[in-house]
């Protein structure tokens, strides 16, 4: 065993919510924090007292002379006594441990995502002589809605909910058996399905991975019993291939984009789709994203008298569920996607946009924080309302057969389709990357069966370099 005598104590950090207006949110949880030789140690506890109480009982030891195990930080005086008291923690107490690590720190959305993928594999990590399991959505509705998230944990649990998570309690896995490899495996094929036993989309598996292994690596910086390595490391399972390529048949033309930018106008009262008719046109002429456009200040714009005009985009406003915010709202403001913080990005503006820019001001005017786009109350424009406008948008400017079709059939088709329209009138894909946020192999993998037309003037330029 290795010790040490070199300890230092720190204080009590209390672990907060973040908020939306920069102060300092509702406490969630407390982390003692201390150094054995040099190595960080740290314990997070529901309660201020819990961590002081602990933090004392380390003092009292190092105050004693006692020796510090180096690999868990405990004294040794405390070493039986935690594995007679408590014995390694089962998955669904780490899960409670590592999300609280996690929540102050990430976006609304992350944290959607985040206690999805917990409430996914975790039904899979429970012991083989475990009683019959309760039904799969019930466990599911158990972990996102009462236990999972730190807002939930309170909240009065339904008979069938207090069953399941009991149940799960004391059939849930202990951490040394979770990184066995054959549960690992279990996780993963979790992680590929949806709960009707249908095959999950591979994006969706990618992105449910992406956060079960970040989960094992703060069980190994834990120094989880059986985690010396990331277990996921030592699995050879191959995940689905993600389907990146945009369907060509999404993509709509100038001429049917245009009509049904005229058909937006007459959908809904009181202008319902005049107010989106820009809102669309900054997708497909723009290439913005849904949460872009969203969050386009009057500020962001150039908008000459003629020309071709500019936006610069530093900001989103991605739509996560009031549940995964910390003021409540629907709405998160965000920095650029794979982007740096405080990035920005330039993107130019087709005339046919600026003037549609400026006859939008000037009917609707903007939101009092500037903001181009506003519900009638000033609100942000959430997806449900472009969503079901465009639903009947497309009707009165497409065929029934189009209709039918995958022709934009949503509106982020829309940005898709403004990608393409710039890649095929032959601006060259470095800087369509650059104005649509993508990086240069994203963009050739995404759109590379929607570039059309280009071979003639391929063979043109060859046959004028061979001189023929």
């Amino acid at each position: 065993m290795n010790t040490s005598y070199k300890v230092k104590l720190w204080e009590v950090r209390p672990n907060r919510r973040k908020s939306k207006d920069g102060k300092p949110g509702k406490v969630i949880s407390y982390t003692a924090r201390w150094v054995v030789d040099g190595r960080e140690k740290s314990k997070t506890f529901q309660r201020s007292a819990q961590a002081a109480n602990f933090l004392s009982d380390l003092r009292q030891a190092a105050k004693a002379g006692e020796e510090f195990d180096v690999n868990s930080g405990l004294p040794l005086s405390m070493l039986p006594r935690e594995a007679e008291e408590k014995p390694a923690r089962t998955w669904l107490e780490f899960s409670l441990a590592y999300i609280d690590m996690k929540w102050p720190g990430v976006a609304p959305k992350s944290r959607d995502g985040l206690t999805d993928t917990i409430a996914t594999v975790t039904p899979a990590l429970v012991r083989d002589d475990a009683p019959e399991a309760p039904d799969a959505e019930v466990l599911r509705r158990a972990l996102r809605g009462y236990y999972l998230a730190p807002q939930d944990r309170d909240r009065p649990r339904p008979p069938e909910v207090a069953e399941a998570l009991s149940w799960l309690i004391k059939a849930s896995l202990e951490m040394p058996e979770v990184a066995k490899a054959a549960n690992v495996r279990a996780s993963l094929n979790a992680l590929s399905r949806k709960l009707d036993g249908k095959s999950a989309a591979a994006s969706t598996v990618t992105r449910k991975r992406a956060v079960f292994y970040n989960a094992f690596e703060y069980a190994v910086e834990l120094e989880e019993p059986g985690f010396e390595g990331n277990p996921l490391d030592k699995v050879k399972w191959t995940p689905p291939q993600v389907a990146e390529e945009v369907d060509p048949r999404v993509v709509i033309g100038p001429r049917h984009m245009d009509e049904c930018l005229t058909a937006v106008t007459y959908v809904g009262k009181r202008g319902r789709g005049r107010r989106l008719r820009a809102f669309y046109g900054c997708l497909y002429y723009a290439m913005l994203r849904p949460a872009e456009a969203a969050a386009l200040h009057e500020d962001d714009c150039t908008l000459p008298e003629t020309g071709w005009g500019e936006f610069l985009i530093a900001r989103t406003l991605p739509e996560s569920g009031a549940r995964w915010t910390d003021d409540g709202s629907t709405h998160a403001e965000r920095g650029l996607k794979w982007r740096a913080v405080g990035a920005v990005r330039k993107v130019s503006v087709p005339p046919v946009l600026v003037k549609m820019i400026k006859e939008h001001i000037a009917e609707f005017g903007t939101a009092p924080d500037g903001r181009i786009f506003q519900t009638e109350r000033g609100g942000v424009v959430g997806s449900t309302a472009y969503g079901d406008v465009w639903a009947e948008t497309r009707p009165l400017a497409l065929t029934p057969a189009q209709v039918a079709s995958l022709l934009a059939r949503r509106p982020y088709d829309l940005r898709h389709a403004g990608v393409s329209l710039r890649l095929n009138a032959g601006v060259p894909a470095t800087d369509v990357a650059e104005e649509a946020g993508h990086s240069l192999k994203v963009l050739l993998d995404i759109y590379a069966k929607c570039i059309e037309g280009q071979k003639g003037h391929t063979h043109k330029r060859i046959d004028d370099a061979l001189g023929h």
